[in-house]
């Protein structure tokens, strides 16, 4: 029997990423990974599998899900996986809603991340990003805002690690953003896998994402320019938000096995 076809596993680390397209990886495009993107999280656990080959790695993942379908059909699949390393970010796109109770909200949110933490694992959890700068989501600044503060107290009563993404200002930087401007580009999700791999403690030897050289264009240009991204992006998001449709509604977890083969 060859190397490549000995059984992947059993792991004695294992790490479960639980979430939405933050998690999953929209925007960073790679059309070699499951779904077509590859994502801060892939990049993290390839880092911990070359730190350490005992681990294991598994992406519940899916664009588009709010907090509860993430809590119905992400939790107990990531619970059976016995991790002893989850991370979780979800709420996103519940707080982009037109009408959200962001109090019963984050009680649900706390009574997952119990249910995580009562496994033994390792929970990381994430705030927002600040949205101040962004014109389609300024006005969930707000939302998002509180959000964090629950985030930040449920961190602190159960003494777990945050990422914390709102205070994160170099992603003000428009560079590190997808041409949907909703999701990180290929840049911005390899400097969000650097900074979840400084929050864990872990050895990092991902390259730091090269920028180019900020665009100049013109008011006919930019003009131009938004009627496009109007068209392309908005005007999708907005019609999904109406007929209550996800982008998520024909995808699948990338990978839902604990797997070391994530290339």
């Amino acid at each position: 029997m060859s190397a490549a076809d000995e059984l992947d596993g059993p792991f004695e680390k294992r790490y479960v990423a639980l979430g939405d397209s933050f998690t999953e990886g929209v925007g960073d495009i790679d059309p070699s990974s499951p779904n077509g993107v590859r994502g801060w999280a892939d990049r993290v656990a390839a880092q911990l599998i070359d730190n350490d080959s005992s681990w294991g790695y598994a992406n519940l993942a899916i664009r588009g899900k709010k907090l509860q379908q993430v809590i119905d059909e992400q939790l107990d699949a990531a619970i059976a996986l016995e991790p002893t390393l989850v991370t979780i970010y979800a709420g996103g796109n519940d707080i982009l809603r037109p009408v959200v109770n962001l109090d019963g909200l984050m009680e649900r949110y706390r009574w997952a991340v119990q249910k995580l933490v009562d496994t033994g694992a390792r929970v990381v959890l994430f705030t927002g990003f600040d949205s101040g700068k962004a014109p389609m989501f300024r006005l969930t600044r707000g939302r998002t805002a509180i959000y964090n503060e629950a985030v930040r107290k449920i961190a602190a009563d159960l003494d777990l690690e945050l990422v914390d993404f709102w205070h994160m200002k170099h992603f003000q930087d428009w560079r590190y953003w997808d041409v949907d401007r909703m999701h990180l580009s290929i840049e911005g999700h390899i400097s969000m896998a650097k900074e979840v791999l400084a929050v864990l403690g872990e050895r990092d030897e991902i390259p730091q994402p090269e920028l180019d050289e900020p665009a100049v264009s013109s008011l006919p240009e930019r003009a131009l320019a938004e009627a496009v991204w109007t068209k392309d992006y908005l005007y999708p998001w907005v019609k999904r938000r109406v007929t209550r449709t996800s982008s998520g509604d024909n995808f699948s977890p990338k990978y839902p096995k604990l797997t070391s083969r994530i290339w």
